[in-house]
């Protein structure tokens, strides 16, 4: 079955719908669910999108993508222009089955733009439904941005986590930050091994990673970025980003 002809079941006939709200900083809409799958991007401002699984950190050249169905919750960190679509379920692809981060290029960006500002695009109109076809292919064809971080299920080790999240930059010790978590350190080290498949430093050492990629995102330069991201030291900080990205904070701002 094609892609048109399964989005035609949608009983409107709009296989994809537009929106576009601005919030304020520290807003959320809480966790949620719906059957139509849903892209999250913002033009502008950054996002945190939260799974029971994963989060990300999400600035402007990014989106996350989340099937119908999926749990999820959204806080603004700062004023953010959302600008999302919901998509009716297309054919089982492989790329569209689970959430991920997706790199914006400008062609999506403008494709995505431009489908929030007709609202809808309606079944069987012959525009609209290459403007569809075009951003799934898109979608699923568009390159993974390393940007996910597991989350633990344990309420000890989720409680941390969420702590670090909300100031991955922190120059508190993780035996600082256990202690006020109802674990010990040892525990939650133990925690986060077992359920994220990462140690705890390596934990938090991506979730500054995440917060880098925000800073960068939004101008900062990269000493200011490295001190966002808990680094006292620029050089120490563009080795771990390089380690992470595999390129460095000036060229990957570059892009």
């Amino acid at each position: 079955m094609s892609l048109t002809r399964q989005n035609a079941r949608d009983p409107d006939g709009f296989p994809v719908r537009g929106l576009a709200v601005t919030y304020g900083d520290r807003q959320r809409l809480e966790r949620h669910t719906h059957p139509w799958a849903q892209l999250v991007y913002a033009a502008s401002g950054v996002m945190r999108v939260s799974t029971p699984a994963a989060a990300w950190l999400v600035p402007p050249t990014r989106a996350i993508w989340v099937p119908g169905g999926t749990p999820h919750e959204i806080e603004m960190r700062g004023r953010v222009a959302m600008r999302t679509l919901y998509l009716a379920p297309p054919d089982p692809d492989p790329r569209l089955q689970a959430c991920r981060a997706i790199e914006v290029a400008p062609l999506l960006r403008e494709l995505i733009l431009h489908i929030v500002r007709l609202e809808r695009l309606e079944a069987g109109r012959a525009d609209h439904d290459r403007l569809e076809a075009l951003l799934l292919d898109l979608l699923a064809a568009g390159e993974t941005a390393p940007l996910q971080l597991p989350l633990p299920g344990d309420a000890r080790a989720r409680g941390l986590a969420e702590r670090i999240l909300g100031d991955p930059g922190a120059a508190a010790s993780l035996e600082v930050l256990a202690a006020t978590s109802g674990a010990s350190l040892r525990t939650q080290q133990r925690l986060f091994q077992a359920e994220t498949g990462l140690s705890l430093e390596a934990w938090r050492a991506r979730a500054r990673m995440q917060q880098a990629v925000v800073s960068l995102s939004a101008g900062a330069s990269v000493t200011q970025t490295a001190l966002d991201a808990g680094y006292q030291s620029p050089s120490a900080f563009i080795a771990a980003f390089k380690r992470a990205f595999g390129v460095t904070p000036a060229r990957f701002r570059a892009n």
